[in-house]
């Protein structure tokens, strides 16, 4: 059950806008689709997560109150990392929670960011180039990539071009929605991710 700290949350991030309209059930239950496809290659809960590009807070918080894990938010608008600052202060809120206003380009070559992280999520942050390029150097060794995909697309995801990043697809899952697993499997390449902005002009695949 999501705690009250949450709802009362993501209903202040609708309001504002941070999310769409309608019910929150949907939203917390495509959230919670990103535990549930950890947990279907994992047993334990990751040890420390990263939310890239997380708007209004998901699937990022929802996740966080689940697990009571250290975490970051991370999304380029000073504004709705402002928002969820305020509510990470709030009596109820997560502990050990960071948010970061910046570019995951420029974030991921961060001490304390880079190579630091067991789970990155991404909920309809681009591309999946962009997404591979962007995500996979905030991963630990083995670490796990999980992306929300679109319904009925199966083949966004080449081998050869994630192995560019020393990744691979470990696995798919659906619950929720559909969501795609992708495992650093090397040392990440000293290039990626590129500068701000080319992963998405001038994809590796």
């Amino acid at each position: 059950m999501p705690s009250s700290w949450l709802v009362e949350t993501l209903t202040r991030s609708r309001e504002y806008g941070f999310l769409g309209p309608g019910d929150l059930e949907p939203q917390i239950s495509h959230s919670m689709g990103f535990a549930q496809a950890w947990h279907s290659q994992r047993v334990n809960p990751p040890g420390s997560l990263l939310d890239l590009g997380t708007g209004g807070g998901v699937p990022g918080l929802v996740l966080l109150d689940h697990w009571q894990i250290p975490g970051v938010l991370l999304d380029g608008m000073e504004r709705r990392t402002s928002f969820l600052r305020e509510a990470l202060d709030l009596p109820g809120a997560p502990a050990n929670v960071t948010v970061v206003t910046a570019r995951a380009e420029d974030a991921a070559r961060v001490p304390g960011l880079d190579s630091s992280f067991e789970v990155v999520t991404a909920r309809s942050f681009g591309p999946p180039a962009a997404v591979a390029e962007c995500g996979v150097r905030f991963l630990e060794p083995d670490g796990l990539l999980v992306v929300s995909e679109p319904p009925g697309d199966t083949d966004r995801w080449p081998a050869a071009g994630l192995a560019e990043l020393n990744m691979c697809v470990l696995a798919r899952f659906r619950a929720a929605a559909g969501f795609v697993l992708l495992e650093r499997t090397g040392p990440i390449p000293e290039l990626y991710p590129r500068r701000v902005g080319v992963p998405t002009k001038k994809p590796l695949f």
